[in-house]
């Protein structure tokens, strides 16, 4: 399609201020990170790190910064493998109701996050009768970490066919290993890929987290909304800000290199 000059200008102007609505705040918020400026004024009149070795030695923030890894690292372990069973079953497999199961394991990530939190934290604490803690905090982020696994295998999954499993199965090769010799690494980046976007997912999640965590525990996301309006946690906040920003953007980046890869193997 050929576009006029000036179309072309109008465009490139809205991706531009686009981008900019979206990353120049984000770019605030690092270069506050090292504001000598304890009122933030801009311009900065002056950088340092003295933040950054306070946000070090803040135990709050430690405690805060352990329970996000625990909780994103069990989760995405869970969706790891669920996630991978369930696009084996619904790809692999015809059977009675399979676009109704299919909706449903994509649905947690379509709902509204208080939505999703509400309904956990009172089949917790009401049904099952479980108190709160950092394991039904992990349990809650596994219900959306899942559908980011699920997709990116069903997607190689489609892409892969399954000639290769079929010669592999017709030279006498059993299911476990076609699955550890074909299977398995042509699955690995997407595998990878998903693994990436939901630890990703759930190291920044704060709504679900503020409904299914126990008193007492706090993740890096809840730290920073109970610290926001101290005025003397506000250069720490902005470090743990930043540093949210490089967690949550080098696995995405990451996860889309990987899923790029092509589906003649996928492999690293």
């Amino acid at each position: 399609m050929m576009l006029s000059k000036k179309t072309k200008y109008v465009l490139l102007a809205a991706l531009v201020l686009g981008l900019a609505v979206i990353y120049v705040p984000l770019l605030v918020v690092l270069l506050n990170s090292v504001n000598s400026d304890t009122t933030f004024g801009w311009p900065p009149s002056g950088f340092t790190l003295e933040w950054w070795g306070r946000a070090a030695e803040n135990e709050g923030v430690l405690r805060a910064l352990l329970t996000s890894l625990q909780a994103g690292l069990a989760a995405t372990a869970i969706a790891l493998v669920l996630g991978m069973m369930a696009a084996f079953a619904l790809q692999r497999y015809r059977f009675f109701g399979k676009d109704t199961v299919s909706l449903l394991i994509i649905l947690p990530i379509a709902l509204p996050g208080i939505v999703t939190g509400i309904a956990l934290n009172n089949a917790f604490r009401t049904i099952l009768g479980v108190d709160l803690g950092l394991f039904t905090a992990i349990v809650a982020h596994a219900t959306f970490c899942i559908v980011v696994v699920f997709n990116n295998v069903v997607a190689r999954l489609r892409r892969m066919g399954g000639n290769l499993e079929e010669a592999s199965m017709d030279l006498g090769a059993d299911g476990i290993t076609t699955f550890r010799l074909v299977t398995f690494p042509m699955l690995r980046s997407a595998l990878l890929a998903g693994g990436l976007l939901a630890f990703a997912l759930s190291f920044d999640e704060i709504i679900v987290t503020t409904f299914t965590l126990g008193a007492g525990l706090q993740t890096l996301p809840i730290w920073i909304l109970d610290n926001l309006f101290r005025p003397n946690q506000a250069p720490v906040v902005n470090v743990v800000a930043a540093v949210l920003i490089v967690v949550s953007t080098v696995p995405v980046y990451l996860a889309q290199r990987l899923s790029g890869d092509t589906a003649s193997g996928g492999r690293l």
